[in-house]
C-alpha cells in the first residue's frame, strides 16, 4: 500500500500542520480549515495522487476515495482498504481477499495526524492569498532540514474545501493530490466502517501479542 499510504501521509500531514499551528489575523480561511478539523469535522472527496520521483523520473499514480478526520481516517484505492479508528488498524486486500488485524499504536504510526509536522508552528511559515476563481492558495514553507517537506500547497476552493495538495520533501520529490467533490461533513455511524465480503481470510495480529 504504498502509494496510498505516501496520499495518507501527506493529507494527514496538512491536518496535522494545521492542528499545530497557531490562529494567524492574516490566514482566515487557513484558520477556517484548521477550524473543522478542530470541530471534527469529516473531509471526504475522491483522489487522484501522483509521486513524482526526483532521482529515477518514475511516477506512481493511484486514485480511490478518502476520508479524513482529526484522529480517524479511511482511504479505499488501488484494490485496497485501510481503515484506522484510533484504537484498530484495519487493512484489507481486495486481490488476496485478506484482511489484517493489528491493535492501533500510535506512536508506531508514521502515517499519525498527530505525528506529522510536529512543531510546525516553530519550523513553518504559513501564508495565504486569493488567486483566480475565488479560490485560495495557502502555502507553508519551512527552512529546516529535519522538517519533512520544505514547501507545501493547500488550494481551497470558494467554499473553503481542499481541491489540490502538492508537497516538495527535502530531496524534491513532489507529491500532488488532486480532489473532487470533496466537502466537510459530520461522520455518521458508518463512516469508518469496513464493508469486506463473506469468505475473507482474517489475520489478526492482535493475538501475536
Amino acid at each position: 500500500m504504498p502509494v496510498l499510504k505516501n496520499i495518507l501521509f501527506l493529507f494527514s500531514l496538512i491536518i496535522a500542520g494545521i492542528l499545530q499551528a497557531g490562529y494567524s489575523q492574516n490566514t482566515p480561511e487557513f484558520d477556517h480549515l484548521k477550524s473543522a478539523f478542530e470541530n471534527n469535522r469529516i473531509f471526504t472527496a475522491s483522489f487522484y495522487h501522483v509521486y513524482s520521483d526526483s532521482f529515477t523520473g518514475e511516477q506512481q499514480e493511484a486514485e480511490g476515495t478518502i476520508w479524513i478526520g482529526k484522529e480517524q481516517y479511511k482511504i479505499e484505492g488501488n484494490n485496497q482498504r485501510m481503515v484506522v479508528d484510533g484504537e484498530i488498524s484495519r487493512v484489507y486486500d481486495e486481490t488476496r481477499n485478506r484482511l489484517i488485524i493489528s491493535e492501533y499504536i500510535e506512536e508506531e504510526d508514521d502515517f499519525a495526524p498527530s505525528r506529522m509536522l510536529q512543531g510546525v508552528d516553530d519550523s513553518y511559515s504559513v501564508s495565504e492569498r486569493a488567486i483566480e476563481n475565488n479560490q485560495t492558495l495557502i502555502t507553508l514553507t519551512s527552512e529546516d532540514p529535519f522538517s519533512v517537506f520544505t514547501e507545501v500547497s493547500i488550494y481551497l476552493s470558494e467554499e473553503g474545501n481542499p481541491l489540490r495538495i502538492s508537497a516538495t520533501d527535502q530531496v524534491e520529490n513532489e507529491l500532488t493530490t488532486t480532489f473532487s467533490n470533496g466537502r466537510f461533513t459530520d461522520a455518521g455511524p458508518d463512516t469508518f466502517e469496513l464493508n469486506i465480503p463473506e469468505g475473507t481470510e482474517l489475520i489478526d495480529l492482535r493475538h501475536d501479542n
